[in-house]
């Protein structure tokens, strides 16, 4: 323990809060909520032998603390949701790449509110629905959500009708082709299917053909009769499982060194959806911590809807008490009956969530193990290559040159060990031999023995690979380099007059297509970054007041000319080093430009 710990757990307070650890490097691991921190934080400081193997490992790093006092333990718990999302600390229990899950939002705060996937959260009035773990599967949503509720999907509002009206996805508010009322009525029937509230849509959606066909209004009957009937259709596919409402139930499963937890969704006494995350740093907690931190990871990011909540296990009462306030449910682990069935379904689902992604592992691995082992006999490599480094040239008519080199270890990819150059030698003039003599110049120059791939794949023919050799060989490297050609699928290898043609089942030979394309792909998406920052500054250079901090800024705000184009003042000046008069300067440059 270092002073600076011993001096500040003399002071802690005697309320609620949070508290943040952090190590030497004045990081955080571990984000905490207690409450009473005092009480709370001197538990990590005394006696060890009742801490599990994670709390010591733990403890035995911080070097520093820090303690925010809330005004209730719901307000710690809030509070401590933000700050584990925000920081990721190491030793906290979390979902498995959460920053990436996508969520279905609708605008709520817009004068005609629509629908669209988004990774960002924002307090901005909007209702988001998730998160979902399968990206696919929320676009499938949302396509089906076009067909039933055809909301408007243009972010900006037209003076016309658009194409996705004459194709009867949308019902053209913006040029009140349905009347203000009748589209927040579609609005509300989005958000309650959302919910899983199928019934209520079906009543509500009865009641208003019901009312338009009354008051002769046929076109709006027909068509709000057409969304009545998709809804029932879908409604017919869900189970009835049970009779008692709205329910979320949560399973927990363990397999190896990974846990999941399964939530499944009853609404109206049906099972309308299901998800599964998978939680690091849960491998060493119970069911019942890892249960607890599952709620405050989930909830603090999803709309809950459900009027109660089943547990797998029982939690402590404290947490019952506090998450039962926080999110207004009821929470309990059901014992027999429907309830128990449900959360024994959710057990057994995430089990076999982590039973098909053990097996989808090991064949994997089975298979690019495969792969590099005839790799090196097809190619007759004098070892296996277990690393591999491969490179791609980009250019468009000479301009924008770059290279990439994508590295794979085992037949997997290594993404951190990517690279991409810009091409200097070549600007204006395209030479795809002189590129790649440049870029394995600049990789392979200042390397040792010990730090050369197995393997260099050269995206090419035997031109790229004479030129790549040529360098590689001229500073001393025996390292193994073939050429792959884009026609044909050829590898030229060093020596060899005649390419080798891979088997057309192998999987040497989709290993090498996967490296290839990786390549491609790296190559082709750093080349159009460095297009688009080129068309953003030439049009900027003509405005009034942006530099290049402003340019710059504007470009990793916004990412392309066009959202720069849409933006309003309020969202320009959150660009760093912008002031009134730039955003004002550049507003009306577009709209003198745009007249």
């Amino acid at each position: 323990m270092t002073e600076l710990v011993q001096e500040k757990l003399k002071t802690l307070p005697d309320s609620s809060g949070v508290y943040l650890m952090k190590d030497a490097q004045d990081k955080i691991i571990y984000v905490g909520k207690a409450k009473i921190l005092k009480n709370r934080v001197r538990q990590y400081f005394q006696s060890n032998k009742n801490h599990s193997v994670k709390v010591k490992a733990m403890v035995s790093k911080i070097a520093d603390f820090e303690t925010i006092i809330t005004a209730s333990e719901v307000e710690a718990l809030i509070l401590e949701c933000n700050l584990i999302k925000k920081y990721r600390p190491r030793y906290n229990v979390c979902l498995k790449d959460d920053k990436s899950y996508p969520y279905l939002k609708l605008t709520l705060n817009e004068d005609l509110p629509r629908v669209f996937i988004t990774r960002r959260i924002i307090n901005d009035g909007s209702k988001y629905f998730g998160p979902y773990t399968n990206s696919q599967a929320v676009k499938d949503s949302l396509e089906l959500l076009k067909k039933l509720f055809p909301l408007r999907t243009c972010k900006t509002l037209g003076k016309r009708p658009c194409l996705e009206y004459h194709i009867n996805r949308c019902l053209a508010p913006c040029v009140d082709k349905i009347s203000r009322a009748d589209y927040s009525d579609l609005v509300q029937a989005t958000e309650k299917f959302l919910e899983g509230k199928t019934a209520d849509v079906e009543r509500d959606l009865t009641a208003k053909v019901n009312f338009a066909a009354d008051n002769l209004n046929f076109e709006l009957a027909a068509k709000l009769r057409d969304i009545l009937l998709a809804v029932i259709k879908i409604s017919e596919r869900q189970k009835m499982v049970t009779d008692t409402g709205d329910l979320d139930a949560i399973g927990i499963a363990r397999l190896n060194d990974e846990v999941c937890a399964q939530i499944f969704f009853i609404r109206d006494g049906k099972v309308t959806g299901r998800e599964s995350f998978l939680l690091n740093g849960a491998i060493d907690e119970s069911d019942a911590k890892v249960t607890a931190e599952f709620i405050k990871q989930y909830y603090s990011r999803a709309k809950i809807s459900a009027t109660e909540i089943l547990l797998p296990v029982e939690i402590l009462d404290e947490n019952v008490k506090i998450f039962s306030e926080w999110l207004n449910v009821k929470i309990f682990e059901p014992k027999r009956g429907v309830k128990r069935e449900l959360v024994e379904m959710a057990i057994e689902n995430a089990e076999k969530f982590l039973a098909e992604k053990s097996a989808r592992q090991e064949l994997q691995e089975a298979q690019t193990s495969r792969a590099v082992e005839d790799l090196q006999k097809f190619l007759h490599l004098p070892k296996l290559p277990r690393k591999m480094e491969c490179f791609d040239i980009s250019h468009f008519q000479g301009a924008e040159t770059v290279a990439s080199m994508v590295v794979f270890k085992n037949g997997q990819p290594d993404k951190k060990s990517y690279r991409r150059f810009k091409i200097r030698s070549t600007e204006g003039k395209p030479d795809d031999f002189l590129s790649m003599r440049e870029v394995t110049s600049r990789r392979y120059g200042k390397l040792t023995a010990e730090e050369l791939p197995d393997l260099i794949v050269i995206d090419g023919g035997i031109g790229q690979l004479n030129s790549a050799l040529e360098i590689i060989r001229s500073f001393g490297h025996e390292v193994s380099v073939v050429g792959l050609a884009k026609e044909f699928e050829l590898i030229f290898v060093e020596g060899e007059s005649e390419p080798v043609e891979l088997p057309r089942e192998s999987q040497a030979l989709y290993l090498m297509q996967r490296i290839r394309d990786e390549a491609h792909r790296f190559a082709i998406t750093y080349h159009r970054k460095l297009r688009r920052a080129r068309n953003l500054k030439s049009t900027l250079d003509n405005v009034a007041g942006i530099g290049e901090k402003r340019r710059t800024a504007l470009f990793k705000k916004f990412g392309t000319l066009d959202k720069i184009k849409s933006a309003s003042i309020e969202e320009l000046l959150t660009v760093p080093n912008m002031n009134h008069v730039a955003a004002e300067s550049l507003i009306n440059f577009f709209n003198v430009e745009k007249n």
